[in-house]
């Protein structure tokens, strides 16, 4: 395989164009390890050196403009790299590469989580439930959840800003608990709040 052209894409991509016609997009530093230039001819080993090369190091540019977007778990940005089309293989290495660097922390993703969702007073069921779907270790919750304030103050504001009534009927009453729930709130959490409350109607 003979290089008959390689195009600057950006200051740090290029495009090897080989003489059967084929494109291969690699990265400054393949080229620079490999002494890549035009009319360089490569053996068939050489060549699948370069694709390897350029797979993973294309995979882990991918990688770190995805935790430049936004903060990931690891196992979430596994299944992103693998969506977008990164072999597996490739993308658990540029997971443990990034966690090398201390860019990918599951610990500290989670406390960010715990914080975010606790400052819009939600429940600890559904800071779980985030935990969860974000695919951060359960041995990790524990650690994370002991960051949360105290819930008691966040259900009252909720109380206080949902009721329309100081003796709300049955209906009203439920509602209000079902949205507590929603919020993630145990029933414990929402039973001791409300008994703070006069209200006529306690079925609730």
């Amino acid at each position: 395989m003979i290089i008959t052209e390689l195009k600057k894409k950006a200051p740090e991509r290029y495009t090897a164009v080989f003489d059967d016609g084929s494109e291969l997009d690699t990265t400054l530093s393949v080229v620079a390890d490999f002494s890549l230039y035009s009319g360089r001819e490569l053996t068939e080993e050489e060549y699948r050196q370069v694709c390897s090369a350029s797979s993973l190091a294309m995979a882990k540019t991918r990688a770190m403009q995805m935790i430049g977007a936004r903060a990931m778990s690891k196992k979430e940005l596994l299944d992103k790299l693998v969506e977008k089309g990164e072999s597996p293989e490739n993308a658990e290495t540029c997971v443990r590469w990034l966690e090398g660097l201390n860019l990918l922390d599951d610990s500290e993703y989670a406390a960010m989580i715990v914080r975010h969702y606790s400052s819009k007073n939600y429940g600890i069921n559904r800071i779980k439930n985030e935990l969860y779907r974000r695919g951060i270790p359960k041995e990790l919750w524990e650690d994370a959840l002991e960051q949360m304030p105290e819930t008691e103050e966040k259900i009252h504001r909720l109380i206080r800003s949902r009721l329309k009534s100081s003796n709300p009927d049955r209906a009203e009453l439920k509602r209000l608990v079902d949205y507590l729930f929603r919020r993630g709130f145990t029933w414990e959490e929402i039973k001791s709040a409300l008994n703070r409350y006069n209200f006529d109607n306690e079925e609730y």
